[in-house]
């Protein structure tokens, strides 16, 4: 007995679309690309063919005379503030997410009593919730200029962060500045003087309801090795061989927590205690006898990297206006194809145990 299985219902669908897409693809090639987009937008993806790439017709000009009410910015969509279910990826807490190299010109205090204007990146970052899609970058960048008139001190970096940490329903939050500093500097011997420019950033970090404040300055010196500076002594001495030490172009990254309550710590009293610290700092207007007299403070200061980083430290440790501190030291050799190194800290603020593998190639001094 030949017995015919029932006929499946959604075959017997499947065969109906094919009649009804045979038809429609009938009816297309009789008639225009536009009159498919009218029956219905969404056919015209069945018919490749057939498509209108701009359908219905799109205005091409700038519409000067259109204006925004509220109503139109209500209508708006808003994707980063959208429903948890846009997220993408892992529903995790964010730790920092905002913008970076953000740049207007800034007025700083100096410690003579004057203000000066420096253009300054602005790296403005705030905690992200696990289950919020993001942030509007925006916001930092409004919040930001509604102090940026101000002569900017910690001060008014706590009062821009408070602003848009609550503007971003946020709870913790970082601001970065970035400058660089000038400073006229007069020359060793010939009465000159020179603006020597410091590579220098305030952070200001707030977590868990805890404000801390921190310096970061570079600062550029020449190191004569110890080492090389005897074995050039011992030729002269004892084969009458002329023979020159070696060197370099150095740079030692100080990064600095203020003390809480204490005296102002200015930019130029940190430049001091490096300058005391390490005095063969790299000059800027040299005439014959300048050159000569920088030759002999390299001598008469002699560092390895190590003692560089134990000067800085003693110099830093004495100063009660800084609490933790880090000294990141770099000596780019002139003898060797690698550069000598050194990173020394003094509390928790800078312990870690995981460095950027990019941190020593930020240290190198652009003239």
């Amino acid at each position: 007995m030949n017995i015919q299985p029932p006929k499946d219902s959604n075959d017997a669908d499947r065969q109906k679309a094919e009649q009804a897409l045979a038809t429609l693809r009938d009816w297309a090639k009789s008639v225009s690309a536009i009159e498919v987009a009218q029956l219905d937008p969404a056919i015209a993806r069945l018919l490749p063919e057939n498509e209108v790439a701009n359908y219905p017709a799109l205005a091409r000009a700038y519409p000067e005379e259109f204006t925004v009410d509220e109503a139109y910015k209500a209508s708006l969509p808003d994707l980063q503030n959208g429903p948890e279910s846009l997220i993408k990826g892992a529903k995790r807490h964010i730790q920092h997410v905002g913008i970076s190299n953000f740049r207007l010109p800034i007025r700083f205090h100096t410690r003579d009593d004057g203000d000066i204007r420096l253009e300054t990146s602005v790296t403005g970052t705030v905690s992200l919730e696990a289950g919020k899609k993001g942030i509007n970058m925006s916001r930092i960048m409004r919040t930001f200029y509604t102090h940026a008139e101000k002569t900017f001190s910690f001060d008014v970096i706590e009062a821009a962060l408070s602003d848009y940490k609550a503007d971003l329903d946020s709870f913790d939050a970082r601001i970065q500045m970035r400058f660089s500093f000038p400073v006229k500097l007069p020359s060793l011997r010939s009465g000159l003087e020179g603006y020597q420019y410091y590579d220098i950033a305030l952070e200001l970090v707030e977590k868990k309801g805890k404000i801390v404040k921190i310096i970061h300055l570079d600062y550029v010196y020449s190191s004569t090795c110890p080492c090389s500076l005897e074995l050039s002594e011992h030729a002269r001495q004892t084969r009458g061989q002329l023979a020159t030490p070696h060197s370099q172009r150095s740079v030692a990254r100080i990064s600095v927590q203020m003390t809480p309550g204490a005296n102002c710590l200015w930019f130029e009293d940190l430049i001091d205690i490096c300058r005391a610290a390490v005095p063969t700092e790299t000059q800027v207007m040299v005439k014959r006898e300048d050159e000569q007299a920088f030759a002999e403070l390299n001598a008469a200061n002699p560092i390895f990297v190590e003692d560089a980083a134990r000067l800085f430290f003693e110099g830093l440790q004495n100063d009660p206006r800084i609490e933790d501190f880090r000294v990141i030291a770099s000596h780019q050799e002139s003898l060797h194809s690698h550069d000598a190194v050194s990173i020394v800290t003094e509390g928790d603020t800078f312990v870690t145990d995981s460095l950027d593998p990019k941190l020593f190639n930020t240290l190198f001094h652009v003239g």
